[in-house]
């Protein structure tokens, strides 16, 4: 009987507790709000930017030249040193002259013998002209010296041109160069038998030097510009200012030009070809090095620029996170264009007087308060 009165005074004590609680909590003051996210801001920053594009290219020589033999015989000779400069006509490749030396013997030969026949046949008609007109001699044998005049004047011009195809074969022995420029390494070995399909080695000509890009058929007809009266303005006309950008990052230091557009636009991918001209002193640019060349196309007069790291992307949509003068943030969406540097060009969404968030982003959101303070941007190094 003791335990029950126990365990009911227990019980009874317990739930005067949970009735106590509440209502000692309900006297007491509500937990403080969260003070206001800090954020570094920025002022959107106005200025006029270039327009520019840039496309893939590779570089090739100006001129590429073939270097093969005219003339079928064995290689004797290689007379320049490979990777060189060379001048146009010179000497890069020696083949055995001597059988060549000999068929020119032997057509000099038979055009001294035809040239003695048509002198003899040229004395007989001297010689039988006065007899056949003094009936003499029958008309027909003046007529048969006469042709055999013809035909003996018929085989020395034969003669003669049988000599200077052996004077051309024989000076086909020297292969040469067929344009200034960089020679490449050679392809043939001395004693090799060599002939016309063979390839002994090529020249570029580098300077100038061509660096060849695929452009879209859309920014092919912005080039062309809006047509007058039916007529477009020529390209490539040489107006837009072009740089090249090496592959280890660097901008080569002189400018190029367009210089010429394929005659078609490719159906499979919907580019057209077009050749760009760079100088190239020194031959430092060779052909087969990939780059890419960046055309500046106008200028955005009075363009709004902020941080790319102010721009949030979702689900290809961007995003700024804006704060208004009461240190209120406002999630805009915008429209952004060109990236200039580290900055990101944007067309639509903001105002030149406004200020964004460009860190601690991920703070805030929309109409929730903040403590801006200035953006301090990451020392380099």
């Amino acid at each position: 009987m003791t335990g029950l009165l126990l365990r009911g005074t227990a019980r009874a004590a317990a739930l005067s507790l949970l009735v106590v609680l509440p209502l000692a909590c309900s006297n007491g003051k509500a937990a403080p709000p969260p003070p206001p996210a800090t954020v570094a801001v920025v002022d959107v920053l106005r200025q006029d930017v270039p327009v520019r594009t840039q496309w893939v290219a590779t570089l090739d020589g100006y001129v590429n030249a073939r270097i093969q033999p005219q003339v079928t015989g064995y290689l004797v000779k290689q007379n320049y040193v490979e990777g060189s400069f060379v001048k146009k006509g010179e000497v890069l490749f020696e083949i055995d002259p001597r059988p060549f030396q000999a068929v020119l013997d032997q057509a000099r030969g038979q055009k001294a013998q035809a040239e003695a026949q048509l002198g003899r046949a040229a004395r007989d008609v001297e010689r039988d002209t006065p007899l056949a007109a003094a009936r003499a001699i029958a008309r027909s044998q003046l007529d048969n010296d006469i042709q055999a005049k013809l035909a003996a004047a018929a085989s020395v011009e034969s003669a003669k041109a049988a000599v200077k195809t052996a004077q051309l074969n024989l000076e086909f022995t020297k292969v040469r160069s067929l344009t200034d420029g960089i020679a490449g390494i050679a392809r043939g070995q001395i004693g090799d038998l060599v002939g016309p399909a063979t390839l002994l080695t090529s020249v570029s000509r580098l300077d100038p030097i061509k660096a060849y890009v695929a452009i879209s058929e859309r920014e092919y007809l912005r080039f062309v510009g809006g047509f007058n009266g039916g007529a477009a303005r020529p390209f490539p006309n040489g107006d837009t200012p072009l740089e090249l950008l090496l592959e280890d990052g660097t901008v080569y230091p002189r400018p190029g030009k367009f210089v010429l557009a394929d005659r078609q636009v490719d159906a499979a991918t919907g580019t057209i070809r077009i050749a760009a001209a760079f100088s190239n002193p020194g031959n430092i640019l060779r052909p087969g090095q990939f780059g890419r060349v960046r055309a500046t196309l106008g200028v955005t007069q009075g363009a709004l620029l902020v941080p790319q790291r102010a721009v949030t992307e979702l689900q290809g949509s961007y995003q700024i996170a804006v704060v208004s003068k009461d240190n209120k943030v406002a999630i805009r969406p915008v429209k952004v264009g060109a990236r200039v540097g580290m900055m990101w060009v944007i067309e639509d969404g903001l105002a030149a007087d406004e200020k964004v968030v460009a860190e601690g982003v991920q703070k805030v959101r929309d109409g929730a308060p903040v403590t801006p303070v200035p953006f301090q941007p990451p020392a380099k190094g």
